[in-house]
């Protein structure tokens, strides 16, 4: 059962800046408990179903340019991740088999069975997991921009300086402590680092990664956004069972021309046979650099379940 409260603050719908006009006409925060766990959800619209999750180091809002016009022919519900933003924080369970069987509680709570998919970086991970455990419950799935654990080749230890720059932190952020002990207090730094390295050269406005970066000042914050990347061990073995088994859904595989490009692509052809990739016009952060591009390529792909899902 869905919980009847709502959260409010910085973190809810409510609290945060820069919404597009009647965002919060459309879109409410809410607690849904979710299993074991009660998450924090932004859900608004009418329609078929599309579950949304967010990547590292984000929440809910990286996906706010897109949700106004996903919600005129869906409901969009965008859920925080396990150890993310006003979810819960427990201490275990950030592989992605366990992430993703909080997203089935969270949307057997909701009252969905069935739905589209769609999730960047980290909720890409979590949506291969989703897709490849439970494939009668995904009908589509729109991934973008992670290298897959125990699927994609690893990358080399020593990186030229570009990509090193965007992807040190993998190793970093799978530390068992030190890396908390580092950032503590220094938040503007490393995280603003992050935001700035994968932007490329369409930097994220100072107000929003501002407020990325607020999200994540206590110990508790900081600790949950580190905890899926110390699973990341777990996480590819159970990739390595998962590629086994092909994926029966569609797939649209989308990367940023300034980032991981046509390798989110090859990477999901070694899980599935039904690939469209899509290669558009940003760095690593699509849904706010490339939202157009997005959004057009989403509408076409979605169609399909969206008519099936309606004729039904």
């Amino acid at each position: 059962m869905s919980s009847t409260t709502g959260p409010e603050g910085p973190g809810s719908v409510w609290g945060a800046p820069n919404l597009p006009d009647g965002f919060t006409d459309t879109f409410t925060s809410r607690y849904v408990d979710a299993g074991d766990v009660r998450l924090h959800v932004v859900i608004g619209g009418e329609g078929p179903p599309i579950l949304m999750v967010h990547g590292w180091p984000q929440t809910w809002y990286q996906y706010r340019l897109l949700m106004p016009t996903l919600a005129r022919d869906y409901q969009v519900i965008v859920a925080e991740q396990r150890g993310i933003g006003l979810s819960d924080k427990p201490e275990d369970g950030y592989d992605t088999g366990t992430l993703a069987n909080d997203l089935v509680a969270l949307m057997e709570a909701l009252g969905h069975q069935r739905f589209a998919y769609v999730g960047c970086d980290t909720g890409m991970l979590i949506g291969y997991a989703l897709a490849a455990d439970h494939p009668d419950r995904v009908m589509r799935v729109v991934l973008g921009e992670a290298p897959l654990p125990g699927v994609s080749p690893p990358a080399p230890l020593i990186l030229p300086s570009l990509p090193n720059e965007r992807l040190w932190h993998i190793a970093f952020n799978a530390l068992p402590k030190v890396n908390e002990q580092l950032v503590e207090g220094r938040e503007d730094i490393f995280f603003g680092a992050e935001y700035f390295a994968s932007a490329g050269t369409h930097k994220l406005p100072d107000e929003v990664v501002a407020y990325y970066v607020d999200r994540l000042r206590t110990p508790e914050a900081l600790h949950g956004t580190f905890q899926l990347y110390r699973a990341l061990t777990a996480t590819a073995a159970q990739n390595e069972q998962r590629k086994l088994r092909r994926l029966p859904m569609p797939v649209l595989a989308i990367g940023g021309a300034e980032s991981l490009g046509e390798m989110i692509a090859d990477s999901m052809r070694l899980t599935a046979d039904d690939v469209e990739g899509l290669v558009v016009p940003a760095a690593h952060w699509l849904a706010e650099q490339a939202p157009e591009e997005m959004l057009a390529a989403m509408t076409s792909f979605l169609k399909p379940y969206r008519d099936q899902m309606v004729s039904a």
